[in-house]
């Protein structure tokens, strides 16, 4: 088994450029003609970012990332111009520390839409269905079974919200935001996208149930940004769990949802520390996630 590393919560003391976004788990330094992202080992849930931090989260989030972005780069170019914190020079006073951690990107104008492709009827998706028999006004057949997979998958975007939850949004008023063209466009790379990826984590026992996907523009033409696959953007399950009308075990954060579920939490204050064997629960989820996807080891 791996040694249990020491999380890392921010990196704004090892890192020599100006911090000009800090998000519940990534950081975003201007490096002048590049950005650089940091993804730390800050974990949140039920909108509250907790205490402590667990240890290689963001080892598994950046390595599946820049894994992702190199597989899928022909099909969809992407923002990253390296991972190597050797290339950042003395930008990094602790490139041992970071050096799994970092990516940097080119600058894009960001698309504030959330592209999210759905090919199993789960999580917000059924709660939507169960209410209205639509996902973001998407009519369905009656008598779907919670987790049961569509036969085609379908696009659900959300209007990003920097403060609050982003907001489910039909594809008329994603085109009406964006314009038709750029909605089609993005519509259709996140289905192609999902497609691919579904069927490269079914080859390993695993069923990618979910994804979101952020774009955005650089000289007019689409990018794809942010991350892409990781247990923080995506619904994995592994295929010996699957089953209909249940509440399936995700391979990610869920040890620290069942945890905060199962206490006395009240839900409207920061909830206490977590205990360490949901910490180290939680960090052989990624870790986990990370060697069946890959292959490799952290």
């Amino acid at each position: 088994m791996a040694v249990q590393s020491q999380a890392l919560s921010t990196a704004v003391d090892y890192v020599k450029a100006p911090l000009v976004y800090k998000g519940k788990v990534r950081e975003l330094y201007d490096l002048g003609e590049h950005f650089l992202i940091v993804v730390t080992d800050r974990i949140s849930a039920f909108d509250y970012v907790l205490e402590p931090a667990v240890p290689d989260k963001g080892n598994v989030l950046n390595r599946l990332s820049a894994f992702w972005f190199d597989v899928t780069k022909e099909m969809q170019p992407n923002h990253v111009v390296h991972t190597d914190v050797a290339l950042l020079g003395d930008i990094i006073t602790e490139p041992e520390l970071l050096k799994n951690r970092i990516m940097v990107t080119r600058k894009a104008e960001r698309i504030d839409i959330e592209c999210v492709v759905r090919g199993y009827i789960t999580g917000g998706g059924w709660r939507q269905y169960e209410a209205t028999s639509a996902i973001n006004g998407i009519e369905l057949p009656e008598g779907l079974r919670k987790n049961e997979r569509f036969p085609e998958p379908i696009f659900t975007p959300a209007a990003k919200n920097d403060v609050g939850h982003d907001e489910d949004i039909p594809f008329e008023r994603m085109s009406e935001l964006v314009g038709a063209e750029l909605a089609a466009e993005l519509r259709d790379r996140s289905l192609e996208l999902y497609r691919f990826a579904h069927e490269y984590c079914k080859e390993r026992g695993i069923i990618l149930a979910d994804c979101k996907f952020e774009f955005g523009l650089i000289d007019g033409k689409v990018i794809l940004i942010d991350e892409i696959f990781t247990p923080d953007s995506s619904r994995f399950w592994s295929e010996g769990n699957y089953a209909y009308d249940v509440e399936i075990d995700s391979m990610d954060k869920e040890p620290v949802r069942t945890y905060l579920l199962g206490s006395n939490w009240d839900r409207n204050s920061m909830p206490d520390p977590l205990p360490s064997t949901v910490v180290i629960a939680t960090t052989a989820r990624y870790r986990e996630i990370y060697r069946r996807l890959t292959g490799g080891e952290l």
